[in-house]
């Protein structure tokens, strides 16, 4: 099936007791067993939902990928890998990083004995030197957040495969519409569902995806052990807002290109992320492994102090400013004071999020008045 088909049917059959086109929302903790051990599949809700379970289904069918687990968030999802790793392990990850994953790395995992590498990763190369004997895992996010670099999904592969090390990768900011980083290599694809996949900014979820059978019994272990899953409401969301998910990156990507093209020479503009860009780094990798360039914008407002440049963040009427991304309706953000705070100022300025950064989740509005809004906020 194409990804359109995928996102209405994947891992959905109609109900079998009343034919319900719609996967039914199964709102109960246990089941019944004809004697112990002998069930339909299904024992306890921490471990498995018939809603859950289409909706894992269906993930998996979007990444290309065997399994799928959905968790209460992607923090528990990106918590669950870290869950593989024993005190003495190493990791090599971005030196641009979402704020969220830098604070569970550094400040809960750091004390577990477990070392982090933030490194430049626009080069495959570069990991090169950072890899040893206890390396296990490679993290990457592309495009990153909020500064939109981009990785080499393929090259990266290539290294981890060379070492035997698990390349895990961050898919939020792409989707699976636009990007499938396991056809690329990646072993695990995280999703902070609450994004672009839920797409409604009315559900918190996240989601990992994987081929390999024994990786998927050792996160399922860790996921079920650990608890960290949602509930069948959540899912049964998730589950309808995948359905318009093809149509809506179609319009995240057209209103995107829009904005970025607008706001490009723009005269209050500094500097504008966005892959779509020919000049933006790593441009050819990101036209090769991505089928569009996505809704995500940020840029530095020229000669801005952090007033001025709240005084705009706060100007908007159509963009609203809020945390999160990839909901229909357009979103500004703060990084160095909402997403990345977690980051200490040194680390976020050396890559480029610096206190006059913003970053702009392009909706689906019509566009000619997300491109008033910028007008009138810019002035």
């Amino acid at each position: 099936m194409k990804f359109a088909t995928k996102a209405i049917h994947a891992g959905q059959e109609p109900d079998p007791t009343t034919g319900a086109v719609m996967t039914p929302i199964y709102q109960t903790s246990t089941y019944w067993q004809k004697s112990p051990g002998d069930n339909k599949g299904f024992e306890y809700s921490r471990g498995t939902n018939p809603t859950r379970k289409a909706l894992e289904d269906c993930l998996a069918a979007l990444e290309n990928a065997k399994y799928g687990l959905a968790f209460s968030s992607g923090m528990g999802a990106t918590d669950a890998v870290l869950k593989l790793l024993k005190p003495g392990d190493e990791v090599i990850t971005g030196d641009d990083l979402y704020g969220g994953s830098y604070r569970i790395f550094t400040k809960v995992y750091e004390k577990y004995g477990i070392k982090f590498n933030f490194i430049d990763l626009s080069d495959p190369e570069n990991i090169s030197a950072y890899i040893n004997g206890n390396t296990k895992l490679i993290w990457i996010e592309t495009p990153t957040n909020p500064t939109m670099r981009i990785i080499d999904i393929a090259g990266v592969s290539k290294i981890a495969k060379a070492h035997n090390v698990l390349l895990a990768v961050d898919n939020t900011f792409a989707s699976p519409y636009l990007q499938n980083p396991i056809d690329q290599g990646a072993d695990i694809v995280m999703h902070s569902v609450t994004k672009y996949i839920g797409g409604h900014s009315d559900v918190v979820m996240g989601a990992l995806l994987v081929n390999d059978d024994q990786l998927y019994k050792d996160l399922w272990f860790v996921y079920n052990a650990c608890g960290a899953t949602p509930g069948p409401q959540d899912a049964f969301l998730v589950l309808r807002g995948i359905k318009t998910l093809h149509l809506r990156m179609k319009a995240h990507c057209e209103n995107g290109e829009r904005v970025a093209r607008y706001l490009k020479n723009h005269p209050k503009i500094d500097k504008i992320f966005w892959p779509g860009f020919e000049d933006h780094p790593n441009h050819q990798i990101a036209k090769a492994q991505m089928r569009g360039f996505g809704g995500m914008v940020s840029i530095t407002l020229k000669d801005a102090d952090l007033q001025e440049t709240f005084r705009v963040a706060s100007s908007f009427k159509v963009f609203t400013l809020a945390e999160s991304l990839g909901g229909v309706e357009s979103l500004i953000n703060h990084p160095t004071t909402m997403t990345h705070g977690s980051i200490p100022k040194a680390e976020r300025e050396k890559v480029g999020v610096t206190d006059n950064l913003l970053r702009l989740s392009v909706g689906v509005e019509d566009i000619d008045d997300l491109l008033a809004d910028l007008e009138q906020a810019l002035k």
